[in-house]
């Protein structure tokens, strides 16, 4: 047994209560939230480093983090009871599903190859869907249309145009794999794949080619949107409540384990 061990957790939450995943002064965030519990578990500071961000009131129902162990066997951190007792701590917003012994370099958010999301649209008032999905009351949107112009974003790789402002990105290029909407009994749901994403990029994308569903823009439009490099020309984003990170892919994880 190793000083110090690595350990990947996977977890969901329900994101309405919190500020987002990364810890922060003064908001509460799920980070702080699964840190503390996980200090309490294993009678020791753990500092969490996630696979990601999300902002507030965003979902994830896949997320990974990583966390290092001093002094404690591996059989014990991956024992089904250590789950259970890290669940029965955690508020009913967060779960863990699962723990993962890795390699002392691994890295949950740099070492990720793909992550997605979705992003849920309702056309109708329903009370169970609330802060779950965003309520758009058209009916008619143009979802051929949207799709035309979610095909046109597949063809390029810089998304400056979706990215917020002032944002502190080493590069605002991403790889896309999926870019497409799907039609629920009373609704849509966007998927999205990439090996990585920019701060606001899926909902400034979703906001976008709502607009073109609405007739607001042409899906041709989006090359101009996309080659101004300008995120002023975009779409506005839209409610964090409809956006969820649904999967996180890595080369040593199989992933729903």
């Amino acid at each position: 047994m190793s000083d110090s061990q690595r350990f990947f957790i996977e977890i969901a939450y329900k994101g309405t209560a919190y500020h987002g995943w990364q810890a922060q002064p003064n908001a509460l965030t799920v980070q702080e939230v699964l840190d503390q519990k996980l200090s309490t578990v294993f009678r020791q500071q753990i500092q969490s480093l996630g696979c990601g961000r999300t902002d507030a009131g965003v979902h994830a129902t896949q997320f990974y983090a990583h966390f290092d162990i001093q002094n404690i066997s591996d059989n014990l951190v991956m024992h089904t009871n250590t789950l259970k007792s890290i669940n029965a701590i955690l508020p009913v917003d967060i779960v863990a599903k699962q723990i993962v012994k890795v390699n002392n370099t691994a890295h949950a958010r740099f070492d990720a190859t793909l992550r997605s999301y979705q992003y849920h649209i309702h056309f109708t008032k329903n009370p169970f869907k609330t802060e779950e999905s965003w309520l758009l009351k058209y009916h008619d949107l143009d979802v051929v249309a949207m799709n035309q112009a979610a095909a046109i974003i597949l063809e390029y790789d810089d998304f400056t145009s979706f990215c917020k402002s002032k944002a502190d990105n080493h590069t605002n290029i991403c790889k896309l794999l999926c870019c497409e909407w799907h039609k629920t009994s009373n609704g849509l749901i966007f998927y999205i794949t990439a090996n990585r994403f920019l701060r606001n990029m899926v909902r400034a994308i979703v906001g976008t080619l709502v607009d073109v569903g609405l007739g607001k823009l042409q899906a041709n439009q989006l090359r101009n949107i996309i080659e101004s490099e300008n995120r002023c020309n975009a779409g506005a984003s839209v409610p964090a409540c409809g956006l969820y990170l649904t999967k996180i892919n890595y080369n040593y994880i199989i992933n729903g384990q």
